[in-house]
C-alpha cells in the first residue's frame, strides 16, 4: 500500500458550471478532453489512452457541483485515493472555478501537477474558455 498525498489544484472557467459539468460527468465529455475515448454502463467507466485502458468507478456526483472517480486498483488495493472534480460558483462575481483533487507520490507532485494543467489547458480550449 502505497503513501499518496492529496492535492488540490484550483482553475478558473469562462463557461456555465452546467457546460463545465458535462464534460466531467458523462463519457462523451471526458472523452474530448481527458482519455482518447471513454465508456461507461452505469457508474463504471473505461478509460482508453492508446493501448492502455484503465477502469474507474463513480463514486460520487452531485449535479453541476461535483464528480468523483476511484480506479479499480485502487480500489483492489485497498487504498481510498479518488480523483474529483468540484465546480465553485462565486456568489458575487459568478465567477466559475474548478477545484481538481487527486492524489500523488510526494516525489511525483509536481509531475502530477503539470499534467492536470495540460488537461485542464484541452478543456478549456475546447470550452473555449482560455
Amino acid at each position: 500500500m502505497s503513501n499518496k498525498k492529496s492535492f488540490s489544484i484550483e482553475y478558473d472557467f469562462h463557461a456555465s458550471k452546467q457546460m463545465l459539468f458535462q464534460y466531467l460527468s458523462t463519457p462523451s465529455g471526458l472523452g474530448e478532453w481527458f482519455a482518447d475515448n471513454v465508456n461507461s454502463r452505469g457508474e463504471n467507466f473505461i478509460f482508453m489512452w492508446d493501448d492502455t485502458e484503465e477502469k474507474a468507478m463513480m463514486i460520487q456526483k452531485k449535479n453541476n457541483e461535483r464528480v468523483r472517480f476511484q480506479w479499480d486498483n485502487d480500489k483492489e488495493d485497498g487504498n481510498d485515493y479518488f480523483f474529483e472534480f468540484k465546480i465553485q460558483v462565486d456568489d458575487i462575481t459568478n465567477d466559475v472555478s474548478l477545484i481538481v483533487t487527486d492524489f500523488s507520490d510526494e516525489d511525483e507532485l509536481e509531475e502530477s501537477k503539470m499534467l492536470w494543467d495540460n488537461l485542464i489547458s484541452s478543456l478549456k480550449q475546447i470550452l473555449g474558455s482560455s
